[in-house]
């Protein structure tokens, strides 16, 4: 999440040590990870893939 708390910068898979415990972090469901990287543009994160995990083609 961005500094304001309401802005989603980057979706991450649940494994991945780069989304990390951070304050501005907080786990969301599939059906919402996919809503934010196909519909919302948000950035999957290069690491982990989300997007290759999930079935998202780019």
């Amino acid at each position: 999440m961005s500094i304001n708390g309401r802005t989603p910068l980057r979706v991450h898979a649940g494994e991945c040590g780069m989304g990390g415990k951070q304050v501005r972090t907080k786990e969301i469901s599939r059906e919402e990870a996919v809503r934010q990287l196909v519909y919302e543009q948000v950035k999957a994160c290069d690491i982990c893939r989300p997007d290759t995990e999930l079935g998202i083609l780019e």
